[in-house]
């Protein structure tokens, strides 16, 4: 008779010892064994199954489907509705497709999203299943194309080590469940912190100017990127110009004040490019401080970009070009007397080192002999002789000079005129600008 439903198969008709058998039943007998032969497997390959087959459950070291010389490579079912490869006695479960899904809001993911990849097409938060129900080994693709996307596991689980992570806007991550915690694969942070980080002293555009509105308290900032202050620069852009007043405290966005402290006075306003990384707004703040401005709260990137002068007032009048500050002309010393070698005060900006672009007037009676020398803070002396004019007749000297000495942060250089002869009837020193690396040399 055929076999039963667990394999077993039984003989169809029996026989007594010394009793005549029935030609009938003997071969009903073979016939049956005819049938289960041809109903069983043939190990040469001539058929196969016409029915599923079924396996024990098996495990990776021991596979439900194996070889003969290689007892524990093969197939076993690893859990329910899975199978898994066994690779030396080592499981490796099987995946399920790649199910791709578009969602366009928050969402919660689980455990039948394994190996799911999910575009989030706007800003949304991402809400993970407990790790112990999702189960180690659990993985999913998460796409931001649209907006941040927030990640939040389970209760007090955490993902990275922190509470939550956010995938920026054009980023991806693949998430890894460990069966309590969840980890991504962090190259979504590699290339984001690529995207952020700057060469030092990196500086394009962001070029200040009078505003043509109120050109004695505000200033117009034009868009630039520049490379923050720190030991490992970080890039700041500033995707819009900005208007800022110096006449109020700092507030955020255009025609705001940009004051970092206190009350508006004379002197330098060393100006800044700040950022706050958590939201990544980027703005400009003013301060008497070239180095430790106060920074308002959660802006912890800066770089000055610039100084700028208020006198009498008003901020002076100024126009730049790079590095290159021009500035309202001022008469710095005009003098006939001879006058030893001194530092002397330049109208340029203070808490900075700048060079200064000087033009001198020195105009000599007949017979007159003078010299006029100027020197770097740091030489201390006026040691190179800029101006000379020896006359027999009345005579003068204009002389440019671009920048070629350097001021001590109290905006001064050595200067000198000296008399071999005669008088001057006119000795002057004129400011006309300065120039600024505008932070590049930190």
């Amino acid at each position: 008779m055929p076999r039963n439903g667990s394999g077993t198969s039984s003989v169809i008709n029996t026989f007594v010892i010394d009793t005549i058998a029935d030609p009938d039943e003997v071969n009903a007998n073979f016939d049956d064994v005819a049938d289960q032969l041809t109903n069983s497997l043939p190990r040469d390959g001539q058929a196969g199954m016409n029915a599923p087959l079924p396996l024990q459950n098996g495990t990776a070291a021991l596979p439900a489907l194996t070889f003969t010389s290689d007892t524990d490579t093969g197939f076993y079912r690893s859990a329910a509705n899975k199978i898994g490869i066994a690779l030396g006695g080592v499981g490796y479960p099987l995946d399920i497709g790649v199910v791709y899904a578009a969602k366009s809001s928050d969402y919660t993911a689980l455990a039948t999203d394994n190996n799911a990849v999910h575009r989030f097409t706007a800003a949304a938060t991402l809400s993970l299943t407990a790790a112990a129900t999702l189960g180690s080994g659990w993985h999913y693709i998460v796409i931001a194309d649209g907006g941040d996307v927030t990640i939040d596991p389970n209760g007090a689980e955490t993902i990275d080590g922190a509470s939550s992570v956010v995938i920026p806007n054009g980023y991806s991550a693949l998430i890894v469940c460990s069966g309590t915690a969840f980890f991504t694969n962090k190259l979504w942070s590699l290339i984001n912190n690529l995207t952020k980080a700057a060469a030092k002293g990196h500086l394009y555009g962001l070029t200040l100017s009078n505003n043509a509105t109120d050109a004695t308290n505000d200033i117009d900032i034009t868009t630039g990127e520049a490379a923050s202050d720190d030991a490992t620069p970080q890039l700041m852009t500033l995707a819009s110009g900005l208007t800022k007043r110096l006449d109020a405290n700092w507030a955020a966005g255009t025609n705001q004040g940009m004051l970092d402290t206190g009350s508006i006075a004379n002197g330098t306003q060393h100006i800044f490019l700040i950022k706050n990384p958590t939201t990544g707004v980027v703005d400009i703040l003013a301060s008497l401080s070239a180095t430790s401005p106060t920074m308002p709260s959660g802006y912890t990137l800066k770089r000055r970009i610039g100084s700028i002068l208020r006198e009498s007032a008003a901020i002076v009048a100024f126009e730049q070009f790079g590095d290159k500050f021009l500035r309202t002309p001022i008469i710095t010393r005009s003098n006939t007397a001879a006058f030893a070698s001194a530092l002397l005060d330049f109208q340029v900006p203070g808490g900075i080192k700048v060079r200064p672009i000087i033009r001198g007037q020195l105009v000599v009676a007949a017979g007159g002999n003078w010299t006029n020398a100027m020197g770097s803070a740091a030489f201390g002396s006026a040691n190179d002789a800029y101006q000379n004019v020896v006359s027999t007749a009345t005579s003068g000297d204009i002389t440019h000079i671009d920048g070629t000495y350097t001021t001590n942060t109290a905006s001064q250089l050595y200067f000198s005129s000296t008399a071999t002869a005669g008088t001057s009837t006119i000795n002057l020193v004129a400011t006309i600008g300065w120039y600024d690396d505008r932070g590049r040399s930190l």
